[in-house]
């Protein structure tokens, strides 16, 4: 079953990687191997301030050996979220208070979580930090200072000092909640902290080259920028607390109601395993897991940044959590009668998304769509595993769907992506400039050099447009040929006109490739 959940992950590597963030993220990383240049980050021409170095080096590298595609840039992220489901089986395991099949039940359960799942198509930096952080929390219990604190150090290069917030909790929930004083205040946390600071050197001086020693450069509006004071306070607390450069409007209870549908097909019973957690008290086998959980998603709830993928980085511990309790505490009935409540509705799901988008048939995917559907019809154990598999297997059915079919047919519809794979079939190299929109997939996908025009120059021009900027070309007077259009929906942001398969032109906008020739 864990071979089956990873190759489900494994469906979304070759998926068109999806805009904003994905495809600006893989540009970035694009612009890294094209120029040489693994100090700098550049996005839009410009230079670019806001997230850590570490996932674009990854990816830099995956480049290097596989090349420009979405393989390429999605593996390193991969791997990273393989190397949590290792350590999520070997922390539960070496805990000594959880069974071994408490242990592999949390893989499945970790490994089918809906939003892990997506985050395996739609990659940004959560996949890379759900596996370094329970990687560091693993090797610091076990007393291995120096992967522990490489791994923690990978993390902060990853999103910010704040990535520490799991990491440190797990160990101060632990030993304040059993009155271990002196592990709590050991020295080998000053070590592990000085470890740390040694392992992000390579961030801190792609920072400070870029942007610290460089204070005549415009970042945010403005000149001065430190990249070092950026990456400790802005990017972290200037977010928490809503005065940095870049700012965000949250709600208390966002986190809340997002892990219902993020954490399906368990997050019912993961709501209970915390309530019976937190009501046995002193009774509790351990307290790594609730505390980093707990602390984390308390953070996030109070921040005004919030983002469903954010909570992926402490699913490690609520699988464990959860499969401590489906295990151990939960009756076979309830059990059964919760989950295939929520398996019809997954199942239900598929239909109707099948029915109302109608996507376009990939038989690979409608093949192992119809195997699950047989194995989940007559799957051979009893009790208590029978659900539980069952549930696993209909996890694998809902995003075999998403990965095989939905989303190959939605991504269609992201014009950047689809009128690059057209220039390079048809146009085979020629330059291509955008008038009055910008494209990161474009950026990322198209093998030809990419211009920026904010007025046509003379001669033919190939350009990238709106139907509004193509229409200003014609007014004022220059001879405008169109090549081809291309339909454009913002593909992370779908909604019911669009979804439906009767309503979706009338949710598209349109962008052209045409030739520019001025007089």
């Amino acid at each position: 079953m864990i071979g089956l959940l990873i190759f489900m992950h494994m469906t979304g590597l070759p998926v068109t990687i999806m805009e904003p963030d994905g495809a600006l993220y893989a540009g970035i990383a694009k612009h890294m191997v094209q120029h040489h240049d693994y100090l700098n980050l550049v996005a839009d021409g410009h230079d670019w301030l806001d997230k850590p170095h570490f996932p674009f080096w990854m990816a830099a590298l995956s480049y290097l050996l596989f090349g420009f595609t979405s393989f390429a840039y999605k593996l390193p992220a991969f791997l990273l979220l393989m190397l949590g489901v290792i350590y999520t089986y070997k922390f539960a395991k070496d805990l000594l208070v959880y069974s071994e099949k408490v242990a592999l039940w949390a893989v499945c359960i970790f490994l089918s979580a809906e939003h892990l799942v997506i985050s395996s198509t739609d990659v940004r930096a959560e996949p890379y930090l759900t596996g370094l952080i329970i990687a560091s929390v693993y090797h610091l219990y076990k007393r291995q200072l120096l992967p522990g604190a490489l791994f923690a150090a990978c993390a902060v290069m990853t999103k910010g000092p704040f990535a520490l917030v799991p990491i440190g909790f797990a160990f101060i929930g632990q030993y304040t909640f059993t009155r271990q004083w002196k592990e709590l205040f050991h020295w080998r946390w000053l070590v592990v902290a000085l470890l740390i600071g040694i392992f992000i050197t390579p961030e801190l001086y792609a920072l400070y080259q870029q942007f610290d020693a460089h204070p005549e450069k415009v970042v945010f509006g403005q000149t001065g920028v430190s990249g070092i004071r950026f990456f400790f306070w802005d990017s972290q607390f200037g977010r928490f607390m809503n005065n940095g450069p870049i700012k965000g409007h949250g709600d208390p209870s966002f986190f809340l109601h997002t892990l219902l549908w993020a954490f399906l097909p368990w997050s019912i019973f993961l709501y209970v395993a915390v309530v019976n957690f937190i009501r046995k008290g002193k009774s509790a086998p351990e307290y790594y897991c609730i505390s980093a959980a707990l602390s984390t998603f308390l953070l996030f709830s109070l921040s005004k940044f919030q983002l469903p993928h954010y909570l992926n980085i402490i699913f490690p511990f609520f699988a464990i959590l959860t499969a401590k309790y489906i295990v151990d505490d939960v009756k076979e009935k309830v059990f059964r009668i919760t989950q295939y409540i929520l398996m019809g509705i997954m199942g239900v799901a598929i239909i109707a998304i099948w029915a109302l988008y109608r996507p376009e048939i990939h038989f690979w995917a409608v093949g192992l769509i119809v195997i699950g559907t047989a194995v989940f019809i007559w799957f051979p154990l009893k009790g208590m595993p029978r659900v539980f598999f069952r549930t696993c297997i209909a996890a694998f059915l809902l995003n075999i769907f998403l990965n095989g079919l939905f989303y190959p047919d939605v991504l269609r519809y992201q014009s950047g992506s689809t009128a690059a794979f057209y220039a390079n079939s048809e146009l085979k190299g020629g330059a291509v400039g955008f008038y009055g929109l910008n494209s990161y997939a474009m950026e990322y996908y198209l093998d030809a050099p990419l211009l920026r025009y904010d007025t046509i120059p003379a001669g033919p021009s190939l350009v990238f447009t709106t139907a509004e900027h193509r229409d200003s070309l014609i007014a004022k007077g220059y001879a405008v040929k169109e090549i081809k259009s291309f339909a454009q929906f913002p593909v992370t942001r779908l909604d019911l006109q669009f979804v439906n398969f009767y309503t979706r032109e009338s949710s598209l906008e349109k962008r052209f490739l045409i030739l520019v020739n001025s007089f």
